[in-house]
């Protein structure tokens, strides 16, 4: 196709998926109340939330357009996720054409283990956020009282799960990497240790500055690596033992396979003129 025609049909996938996104958004709309009771349901559950008179959370507004924020942003979270088959299928269905059979079969073996991963990564997030706000109103002084803002909670909800969700799938991008050849076990087992680090370091950069629930992501990741470095080291194995050459670098040199092929024990035309002319002298 023609650069235009991608670019009138990139056109056409991005506006069905933002006319999905916007039914989307009508079903956050609706179930506002539900959606908000639960992502608040961690704070609240804690004693330190229940500071104002007569109970409830002590979440507050400073501004006068931070409600109506928060709940936009409720509605495009609700939006983005009821309807996450219909976009992502008018993203498979632009880039679908360019791929070659093996790789549309890691697709969609590759599409919903990414899916599950990211939700069970979601999930710990969003249990480990009580204990984690817990941790963080002990370092509050005795006449201090936790006020947060519904807008800092929402962030550091969405920030949280939305991390904890992507550092689930990396090794799994580990797994696709070394499937397709551009990486290696031996690279992997090379960085390791370096891996592991960067692994508690991103850990800490986007968690809070406590230590639940940087060893909540960091741990689980660490795990998730090494699945990932395993199934790299059989699947190197395996590819070796039917290819033995597969694993050169570039400046090494394969061994040579001296068994005779079928052009080898061919005669050759030198040979086939030489034995024509030996029975042309045998005439009478």
């Amino acid at each position: 196709m023609p650069l235009m025609d991608h670019l009138r049909e990139l056109r056409g996938r991005l506006t069905k998926a933002a006319l999905a996104l916007a039914l989307g958004t009508v079903v956050g709309f609706v179930f506002y109340d539900q959606v908000w009771d639960f992502l608040t349901e961690p704070y609240c559950s804690l004693p330190d939330s229940q500071v104002v008179e007569g109970g409830g959370c002590s979440l507050i507004v400073t501004g006068p357009f931070d409600a109506f924020f928060v709940a936009f942003k409720i509605w495009l979270f609700v939006g983005a996720l009821v309807t996450a088959p219909l976009w992502l299928y008018q993203l498979w269905a632009f880039v679908a054409p360019a791929l070659h059979g093996r790789e549309k079969k890691y697709a969609f073996i590759f599409a919903p283990l990414a899916g599950m991963l990211f939700v069970a990564g979601a999930a710990l997030a969003y249990t480990v956020t009580a204990l984690a706000l817990q941790m963080l109103f002990g370092f509050l002084p005795e006449d201090a009282d936790p006020y947060l803002t519904i807008g800092e909670y929402l962030s550091y909800m969405l920030i949280m799960m939305g991390m904890f969700g992507i550092g689930f799938v990396m090794p799994l991008l580990v797994i696709l990497l070394n499937i397709v050849g551009i990486l290696t076990h031996e690279a992997i087992a090379k960085w390791r240790r370096v891996i592991i680090f960067c692994a508690f370091l991103i850990a800490a950069v986007i968690t809070p500055a406590e230590p639940i629930s940087m060893l909540a992501l960091a741990i689980p990741l660490v795990v998730l690596f090494e699945i990932a470095e395993l199934f790299c080291f059989l699947n190197d194995r395996r590819r070796k033992r039917r290819d033995p050459s597969a694993d050169l670098d570039d400046d090494e040199i394969s061994e040579l396979d001296e068994t005779p092929s079928a052009m080898d024990e061919a005669p050759s035309p030198l040979e086939e003129l030489e034995q024509a002319d030996g029975r042309e002298d045998k005439r009478p």
